[in-house]
Order: structure tokens, then sequence, then C-alpha cells
């Protein structure tokens, strides 16, 4: 018994190659992931010259945002199924339930450029019966003017 315990050395240090090696699998797997997950509706912005609102300092609060898309269906962001098209009274039932809880959160409309205007007000009165007090319009910014070059 003395012999085995002459021969080992006690190891006062930690093999981090194995950690290393499984941090590098799971940043693949992040990486190869992550496009995967940012789903969305497809909206075909109208394009304005607007100037953008200032944002509100809210921590980890993202906007209400009501997505109408080219054949007027209607998505909310929020909820189990972001990409599931909505009922009217369904839409009417989550945003009431969600501006109960945040009354002060922002609300947004996505509508589709192709999309009629009276489908993007009858989905303003929506959110306006649901207890928003403020709505604003996502639009793409205009594409830069060219100059035209002098010779």
């Amino acid at each position: 018994m003395a012999q085995t315990q002459r021969g080992r050395r006690l190891m006062g240090e930690i093999n981090v190659v194995p950690y290393i090696d499984v941090m590098l699998v799971l940043l693949i797997i992040f990486m190869v992931t992550a496009p995967l997950l940012t789903q969305g509706i497809k909206v075909e912005l109208p394009k304005a010259g607007a100037e953008p609102l200032a944002v509100k300092n809210k921590q980890n609060e993202k906007p209400l945002v009501l997505s109408i898309d080219s054949q007027g269906r209607l998505f909310l962001n929020m909820g189990a199924e972001p990409t599931k098209p909505l009922e009217d009274a369904v839409l009417l039932a989550r945003a009431t339930a969600i501006l109960r809880r945040t009354p002060d959160i922002d609300v947004l409309v996505k509508g589709d450029a192709s999309v009629a205007y009276g489908r993007v007000v009858s989905a303003m009165v929506l959110l306006q019966q649901a207890g928003a007090r403020k709505v604003g319009f996502l639009t793409d910014p205009l594409p830069p003017a060219r100059n035209p070059t002098r010779s």
C-alpha cells in the first residue's frame, strides 16, 4: 500500500479542455439555430419619409405589434403562436388582456402596403376597443435620393 501512494501524485488543477470543446459545440449549435428562430409575418411595409419616434427607455418591454399581411389577416406578436392568424374577436381579447396588464405599452400597427385601408382602420378600432390610447405605424424609410452628377 505504501508503494501505490508513492507512485501517484495528487493533481491540483482542473482539466478545462473538455469544457472548451463542449462550449465550442454549443456555440456552433446556437449559431446554426439562431437564424431559424427569427420567424415572422411577411409584410411589405409602405415607405415614408417620417422621422423616427423617440424610443422610451423601457427595459425588457417590447411593443405590442399588430401585423396585417397582404390578405388582410391579423397577427399579434405576443402570445403562444405569433405567426398564427387571429380572428377579430380573439385579437380583441388578447390585446385587452395585454393592455390591462401593461397599460403604458407601445402599440404599433405593421400593415402591408397592398392591404385595403379599411382593413387597417378596422384593426385600429379593435386596438382602441382593447384600450390602446396611442397607436403608431411601422414604415420603411424612403430610399436615399440620388444626386445627379455634374459634368
